[in-house]
């Protein structure tokens, strides 16, 4: 039975998840002033340092999605956040997000984050299905979400107007079966 109640610390070579915590604050806002960070997260307006501070200090009472810090092993640094939200236990499936700030990125952190939280996701909640959404402009992370197992499912066309551009919204998802199998096959 899935339970997002309990807030695991996923420990991989490069990067250590742990629950997020109000003390993060200082680093997720430093990386969330990022103009890449802004763009591929496709965040707009800003939150007030009170409520983002509220935000991360209430991450551990949340019963139903699951807030990891990105900390950097060699550092010790908060780098990022990886996230299981929108879960629907009817159909054990939700969403997943990431972002990595600039003092984490280029070094497959992104990658192992997702890998951990993913294989946690499908281990040991039980969930059947992850998905994502990426946008045209991020085909750096298309490709590390499929080095992580996602497949492609489809499109949804100029979903996002930036800047004055439109951009697709590329769906990706994995699937347990999917995911036990490859990990039986790097096993053998």
């Amino acid at each position: 039975m899935t339970d997002f109640a309990y807030k695991p610390t996923l420990t991989g070579e490069l990067v250590e998840l742990r629950p997020v915590t109000e003390d993060d604050y200082p680093a997720m806002q430093e990386a969330m002033d990022d103009p890449e960070v802004v763009k591929l997260t496709a965040s707009r307006g800003e939150i007030g340092e009170e409520a983002a501070r509220k935000w991360y200090r209430t991450r551990g009472e949340q019963t139903d999605r699951l807030d990891l810090a990105i900390v950097d092993r060699a550092s010790g640094e908060v780098v990022g956040e990886a996230v299981l939200n929108d879960w629907s236990p009817e159909d054990e499936s939700c969403n997943f997000r990431i972002f990595i700030g600039p003092k984490g990125r280029g070094r497959g952190l992104g990658t192992e984050a997702t890998r951990l939280i993913v294989d946690y996701g499908i281990q040991e909640l039980g969930l059947h299905r992850i998905d994502l959404g990426v946008y045209s402009f991020n085909p750096r992370a298309v490709r590390a979400y499929e080095k992580a197992g996602f497949v492609v499912e489809g499109v949804k066309r100029q979903s996002l107007k930036w800047e004055g551009e439109r951009y697709d919204e590329i769906v990706m998802s994995v699937l347990a079966p999917e995911w036990k199998a490859a990990a039986l096959r790097s096993e053998a």
